[in-house]
């Protein structure tokens, strides 16, 4: 077969040496000859033509002139233009690079050949691959495909290309499913093992590293076993290949994104194209063949061995013709080029014609550097310059590797350290034209190397057609995307690209499709239901607001007014013998440290802040030690005085008002004393807690000690401890005096509350555990309020026939004779057992004022019991209850005469009660009891 693409290319070159030569300013009074060579696409032949020419360049070395006829004589070779392809060239630049002959490519792209270790005197201005390569990875991850499989040609071009494809896959989590090499000289089984494998695939980007006749045997099977569906990733070596770009691949091939050069501009290339004829071209052989080929017939003068040769070599070679002689018309001569369609005439787009052109300009401007060098500025020993008469093939490299100029585009040429130059790429896509129905191909985009990373890539998608006519980017990926909340999971024994979709945990979310890991949300915030977002976490703290709160500071405020009630009450009955006999001083105290309870509950509700939290725990603290301080205080008064024996002076200062008052203060101090200790080596702060439930941040107090709360509560209890023994030993005075029983049972009430807090407050978290402190504080609070006055308040009130000096005093006196009954039974009963014990007859007790009936018959209750019934108005009587027998006691008061003993009596009375009803009580229980 013909290549008409590359007998363009030899014409670019041609017209470009003619050009110079003709040009006045470029080599003056020079003229540059060239030599063709056919590289058929074969080392061997390119080796060959590489062989002639530097042999003939040894002979001139040897200076023969004198010796030979130099008439026919032959100039040496200063430089050579090609090849195409990238294996012809590393096998003819290991050779020229030995004597240093620069070789100037214009389409080998492989990048080893950026080696100037191994390839001294090779350049080329074609970029190289390793551009090309990173560009098609970017264009797989700009589609957001994944997986796709490799071709490469089995040469120096396909191997390095695909190789460092890749390494850029590898880097952007691209998998290839399939990497198969190829060649035009496989074998048919090995075509077809490499279709079975693409038809089996589900990748469906196939990504080609290779030139047109390489790949054209594998097309063809593909297109006889109609495999459809493929994008193909064309490299730029057959991205426009005639071969390869024929209207009846297109069905299979329509998909095909390409890499093209950049298009260059060749002023008068196509009228010189149009001018080609044997005739004319009596010094190209090239011309007689390229003629049969186009119009199908033979020139019957000549012969096809052309009397030029030809220093460039050219990847698909020219070739032959398909018919001969035999089969075809003659050629009149007077065939119309411009008649006919072939690659040869595209002229549109030139890019590596243009290539071509740009090669011998960069050879003809290093022979003007030389022919312009001034002495002592050139690039050889001290300056010196080469002699452009008698130039040599390494001086003419040496130029060419400092060479600058400006091309007749306007742009900069230069080669860079490895021989390249750096240029940018279009991005085409085949369509199938609407006109002719042949392959065009559609600029879509470019990739521009100078750009920074991540801007080097351009793609108009709305200029791509997907196999023709599609306008929906096809899906090349091994597993489905992962929508937004899941992440991709791996799967044992896939490649990573083949994935499962996991939903993301709670508390992390992905906002991105195909996320490889999901994002934990900030320490505030937790992810929403599907896991796209995060959301602020939900506040929780014993708010004001919520039922729960309200409920609890109902209830303080109404523990607040209950107590501020009783106080008010004991304030304006303040003079009344109920008051005065339960201490109204510390009744006072009493009810204020019941105040300070019920509103230190209220520090526990609402958002804890860090004084909240500093002042809640120290004020529960204090407020109940010295709630409990006034009532053991007040209790153990009572106990003391009913159990001395006689009152005396002493008893009197020792339980005066103000000693009450500093036990108070000292019980109280203790409490105190803890606190500031906490507050200052572990003072308590707020804290978010982001532990105890995921999506919920509870605001709580940090006590900052356990072991201070303990101190704190334990030292409350021990009071109450102590409280409760004074108050249940002192249960049987006289009621009305103290309430020694209600106590009793506000103490027990305060353990259970309090024993009960214990576990409910380890147990409990977040708002609940300030709910459970609140409650016990309440319940504790309501207990004490409750048992010490409410049946106070309750005879004052409603009983005011009870609140009289007259029932303290019978109670008073009731008490005395019940103590005074105890001791005399008991020695009734001791005298009896005694006389039982000498076997004398039960005798009688003593006379007195007492008098006893033993009933053992039908034996009362162990627990002794005293009912009170009112006689008269001024006198009680009491009968008194015990195992062993009955007592029923009597005390009459008179009604005082007017005279002046009754008046003495009077003011002595009213001066008592005025001191201390109970110093009243100690003397009449001194006085009652008889013996």
């Amino acid at each position: 077969r013909y290549n008409f693409r590359g007998f363009r290319w030899l014409q670019a070159m041609i017209f470009a040496i003619e050009e110079i030569n003709s040009s006045p300013t470029l080599l003056p009074n020079m003229t540059l000859g060239y030599r063709i060579f056919d590289t058929c696409n074969t080392v061997s032949k390119a080796l060959e033509a590489t062989l002639s020419f530097v042999a003939q360049n040894k002979i001139d070395s040897l200076n023969l002139d004198e010796f030979c006829n130099c008439s026919e004589h032959i100039p040496s070779t200063i430089a050579v233009v090609g090849a195409t392809g990238s294996g012809i060239s590393t096998a003819v630049a290991n050779l020229l690079g030995l004597f240093y002959i620069p070789q100037v490519s214009y389409a080998s792209s492989s990048r080893l050949l950026s080696n100037k270790n191994q390839f001294k005197s090779f350049l080329r201005t074609i970029p190289n691959d390793e551009h090309q390569a990173t560009a098609m990875a970017d264009i797989i991850e700009y589609f957001r495909w994944n997986w796709v499989g490799t071709i490469a040609a089995d040469d120096d071009y396909g191997r390095p290309g695909i190789e460092k494809f890749r390494e850029e896959a590898e880097e952007r989590d691209i998998c290839i499913d399939f990497s198969e090499l190829i060649s035009q000289y496989s074998d048919e089984e090995e075509i077809q093992q490499v279709v079975e494998v693409i038809q089996n695939s589900t990748a469906r980007v196939i990504v080609v590293f290779s030139s047109g006749p390489d790949l054209e045997p594998l097309i063809k099977e593909i297109v006889r076993r109609n495999i459809t569906g493929k994008i193909w990733l064309a490299s730029e070596a057959w991205a426009s290949s005639s071969l390869i770009a024929m209207p009846e691949f297109f069905r299979v091939i329509g998909s095909t994104i390409g890499f093209a050069l950049k298009a260059g501009q060749i002023p008068g290339f196509r009228e010189f194209l149009q001018k080609v004829h044997p005739k004319k071209s009596t010094n190209n052989g090239f011309a007689k063949e390229f003629w049969e080929e186009t119009f199908n017939c033979y020139l019957p003068d000549g012969s096809k061995n052309s009397q030029t040769s030809f220093s460039k070599g050219h990847e698909e070679g020219l070739g032959a013709g398909n018919g001969t002689a035999a089969f075809r018309p003659p050629c009149t001569g007077d065939e119309n080029i411009t008649s006919v369609e072939t690659p040869y005439m595209d002229y549109t787009h030139l890019r590596i014609s243009y290539n071509v052109y740009l090669a011998v300009y960069s050879i003809a401007h290093a022979l003007q550097d030389i022919y312009t060098c001034t002495p002592g500025k050139g690039l050889f020993t001290n300056g010196s310059c080469a002699d452009i008469k008698k130039v040599e093939a390494w001086q003419v490299l040496k130029h060419l590797r400092h060479l600058n100029f400006t091309n007749n585009m306007g742009e900069q040429v230069d080669f860079d350290e490895f021989g390249d130059l750096v240029g940018n790429y279009s991005i085409i896509n085949w369509h199938l034209s609407p006109e002719d129905g042949s392959v065009v191909f559609e600029e879509v985009g470019h990739y521009n190397v100078y750009a920074k990373k991540g801007e080097r890539l351009f793609i108009n998608e709305k200029k791509i057609l997907w196999s023709g006519f599609s306008k929906e980017v096809p899906f090349s990926n091994c597993s489905r995307d992962c929508l937004p909340g899941t992440r991709k999971g791996i799967i044992e024994g896939e490649p990573t690209c083949c994935f499962e979709c996991v939903d993301c945990p709670d508390g992390e979310y992905s906002d991105e499709t195909d996320a490889s890991a999901c994002d934990k949300c900030p320490e505030d915030y937790w992810s929403n239901e599907n896991h796209t977002s995060c959301i602020p976490k939900q506040i929780e703290f014993l708010s004001w607001t919520e039922p729960f709160g309200i409920a609890l500071t109902l209830f303080a405020v109404l523990g607040i007014f209950l107590t501020s009630f009783v106080l008010g009450v004991f304030t304006k009955f303040r003079n009344t013998p109920i008051v005065k006999a339960t201490n109204r001083e510390l009744s006072y105290l009493l009810l204020f440290s019941l105040l300070c309870c019920f509103s230190s509950s209220l520090f526990f509700i609402g958002e804890p802040q860090n004084w909240t939290c500093r002042l809640r725990q120290p004020a529960f603290g204090i407020s109940f030690v010295l709630c409990i301080s006034c009532i053991l205080v007040k209790t153990n008064r009572v106990l003391l005085v009913f159990e001395a024996k006689i009152p005396t002076s002493l008893h009197r200062k020792w339980w005066g008002l103000n000693l009450q008052f500093l036990l108070v203060f000292l019980c109280t101090f203790v409490q105190i004393v803890i606190c500031v200790i906490w507050l200052y080596t572990a003072p308590p702060s707020s804290y978010r807690n982001h532990e105890l439930e995921d999506e919920i941040i509870f605001i709580t107090c940090h006590e900052g000690s356990l072991m201070a709360l303990g101190f704190l509560i334990g030292y409350t209890c021990l009071l109450a401890a102590i409280c409760f023994f004074f108050a249940f030993k002192s249960r049987k005075l006289p009621e009305n005096f103290n309430e020694a029983k209600f106590i009793t049972f506000s103490m027990l009430i305060f353990f259970i509350v309090w024993i009960s807090f214990i576990p409910a407050y380890a147990s409990t978290y977040g708002k609940f555990v300030s709910a459970v402190e609140v409650i016990a504080i309440l319940a504790a609070s309501f207990g004490l309020l409750a048992c010490i006055f409410f049946n106070k308040v309750y005879i004052i009130l409603f009983k005011p026939s009870r609140n009289t000096i007259e029932e303290v005093r019978c109670s008073t006196a009731a008490h005395a004779f019940k103590v005074a009954a105890r001791a005399t039974l008991r020695r009734s009963n001791v005298s009896r057992k005694r006389s039982n014990s000498l076997g004398g007859s039960t005798g009688s007790t003593p006379s007195s004022s007492i008098s006893s009936k033993s009933n053992h018959e039908d034996p009362f209750p162990l627990a002794a019991s005293a009912e009170r019934q009112r006689q008269q108005q001024r006198g009680c009587k009491q009968k008194v209850s015990f195992g062993s027998g009955t007592v029923t006691l009597s005390l009459s008061f008179e009604e005082p005469q007017k005279n002046a003993m009754a008046t003495r009596n009077a003011r002595r009375r009213n001066s008592l009660e005025a001191q201390n009803s109970d110093d009243s009580l100690m003397r009449h229980r001194a006085l009652l009891p008889l013996q």
